[in-house]
């Protein structure tokens, strides 16, 4: 058995015998994969399909750009990195972009990409592209009809705080403060 590109499927590879759609709404659609396992048997893997997302670590004045807004998942607020998933055909570039200025108001005149990770690979397909700037100057935010949120800038030490406090508790943006700090240290990422 081979895989598409001619290599040959790693040993604990689970090939996909059926997809069953089961809801397919705005944002994600969830399906449920029957699946042939290594050992013969089979299962069942429910998968979460997302068009990806993107998320902003931008630096205005030494101090980090984040957002406050309810999470309703979490049934709480939360303060995170400015961020938003990817239009249809929409490049991460562009879409990190458009993110940074509708949710905090700032343009960057250059934007580097950090990393692209998965952000829950067990049961989604979800790829978060990842992007730093600190090459800002001020315009106007434009929040989505849906969108209620407070921006603010904030020091390595209130990040710190705010993630003590709980504050701060989603992955992009502990990866941001944690990359920030690095900078802060290195001067690199």
């Amino acid at each position: 058995m081979s895989e598409k590109n001619g290599a040959v499927p790693h040993p604990f590879h689970e090939e996909t015998l059926e997809s069953k759609p089961i809801f397919q709404g705005r944002i994600i659609s969830l399906q449920v994969d029957t699946v042939r396992l290594p050992n013969g048997e089979t299962a069942t893997r429910e998968i979460v399909r997302h068009p990806g997302a993107v998320a902003v670590v931008a630096l205005v004045q030494g101090k980090m750009l984040v957002v406050e807004q309810f999470r309703k998942p979490l049934e709480k607020m939360q303060v995170e990195i400015p961020a938003g998933k990817l239009d249809a055909g929409e490049e991460p570039q562009a879409a990190a972009l458009r993110e940074l200025e509708e949710e905090t108001g700032y343009r960057a005149r250059s934007i580097r990409h950090l990393h692209s990770f998965s952000t829950s690979p067990g049961f989604a397909e979800e790829v978060l592209h990842l992007y730093f700037t600190d090459d800002l100057e001020k315009g106007a935010a434009h929040l989505d009809d849906d969108e209620f949120l407070t921006c603010e800038a904030i020091t390595l030490e209130q990040a710190q705080a705010y993630i003590a406090e709980g504050r701060i508790c989603d992955a992009k943006t502990l990866l941001a403060v944690y990359a920030w700090r690095m900078y802060t240290m290195t001067g690199s990422f």
